[in-house]
């Protein structure tokens, strides 16, 4: 016999209390259109700057958003390397779930969270292999541990264990002798964010935070700033 569907009651806990009561006042300064650079990159470098001065945890992670061929979406951290006129830029394993993301649907979203500033940035735009050159020469840049960690590591497959990884870890350490330049591996390399939206969000009083959208304008090839509501 199928038991009938009960309605449980939500159990008030102190845990329960402190989510849905602790509020944070924001009680830092303004943010209008005045204040910010006509070019979003420029804005974005800006307050990138601020937040690495503020010593804010990883200033360059960012949230990326895809979504898989069924519709449903997803969201990771990466680390962004590379930021000018092009777009962002990251690095990932191009068999990784969202590399087949990106691959099946180009457009993506980013968000930048510096708490310690209030402050966020939400950037959206289309995805585009960067150059094979540009990924040799951030590739070379890394330590040599994390090099081989990109051959050992078939990222996001199931592993029967760690010590699987470390076992294909010693594989490739071994491969690829001390004196020996690791190669990239050809399923790694960079993605870029061609941003056509961003917005630019500061924390203010009473949740009544400011943002300010830029717009790319295709026809006069210019980027639009406005004011939205919070």
């Amino acid at each position: 016999m199928v038991e009938p569907f009960k309605v449980v009651e939500p159990v008030e806990t102190a845990a329960a209390d402190l989510i849905r009561d602790r509020r944070v006042q924001y009680e830092t300064a303004g943010l209008d259109v005045g204040d910010v650079a006509a070019d979003p990159i420029e804005q974005l470098l800006r307050w990138h700057a601020e937040a690495f001065e503020a010593e804010v945890a990883e200033p360059n992670a960012m949230v990326l958003a895809t979504v898989d061929p069924s519709g449903a979406p997803s969201a990771r951290a990466v680390l962004v390397r590379g930021i000018d006129a092009r777009g962002l830029t990251f690095f990932t394993n191009y068999r990784a779930p969202k590399s087949l993301d990106l691959t099946s649907n180009s457009k993506a979203s980013g968000l930048f969270v510096w708490l310690d500033l209030h402050r966020q940035v939400r950037v959206s735009g289309r995805a585009e292999h960067v150059t094979p050159a540009e990924s040799d020469d951030y590739f070379a840049s890394r330590p040599r541990a994390s090099q081989i960690g990109a051959w050992a590591s078939p990222q996001s497959q199931v592993l029967a264990g760690r010590a699987d990884l470390d076992a294909r870890i010693a594989h490739y350490a071994d491969e690829f002798a001390a004196d020996q330049a690791v190669p990239r591996p050809p399923d790694w390399g960079g993605w870029r964010i061609v941003p056509d939206q961003f917005e630019f969000w500061q924390g203010r009083p009473s949740r009544l935070h400011d943002r300010l959208r830029y717009r790319r304008d295709v026809a006069s090839e210019t980027w639009l700033i406005e004011r939205l509501a919070p």
